[in-house]
């Protein structure tokens, strides 16, 4: 079985929503280091659920902080439902920088929110998230969302400009 590096930012590190149902046993899941994006892009909340996106544009934002683990194929493949790649979001090698006295730059698989519309572009932009953090956007769970048949609603309609 092979292994990878994954750079998470968001609902996928420890102490927030989808960490442990992920990234913790019976998952295979090492936790390598906290690090951050060597090129800085935006991190922003949005769509009515709060979630946390990177947007595919380079250099408009900031370095992004986050979570390396080193996660076997299975955990891989879950990770890649989760975020629905490379539909929904893409994942993509990306350097980052640990924070550690050397400053290792290791190349991470990295999930980012392509095709979005424009309109995300507007919103705050944060270095680091977290789903109780001062903005007061917190996270709400799939299994949260109760579904509205007489109001369906994607949060691609809201992200995605192909979709809006």
């Amino acid at each position: 079985m092979g292994r990878h590096l994954v750079f998470v930012y968001g609902t996928l590190k420890a102490g927030e929503p989808n960490h442990e149902e992920f990234l913790q046993p019976p998952h295979d899941a090492v936790f390598i280091g906290k690090g951050a994006t060597v090129e800085r892009f935006p991190l922003v909340i949005a769509s009515r659920y709060n979630i946390p996106f990177v947007l595919d544009a380079v250099g408009q934002g900031n370095r992004v902080q986050g979570e390396v683990y080193e996660v076997d194929d299975n955990t891989l493949a879950n990770l890649d439902e989760l975020e629905e790649h490379p539909e929904y979001y893409e994942r993509r090698q990306t350097r980052i920088e640990l924070f550690n006295p050397s400053a290792t730059v290791l190349e991470c698989g990295m999930y980012f929110l392509h095709g979005f519309h424009e309109k995300l572009l507007t919103l705050p932009r944060y270095d680091n998230y977290s789903s109780a953090g001062a903005h007061g956007l917190p996270y709400r769970l799939r299994d949260d969302r109760a579904p509205d048949p007489l109001n369906p609603y994607s949060t691609i309609d809201d992200v995605k400009k192909d979709f809006v």
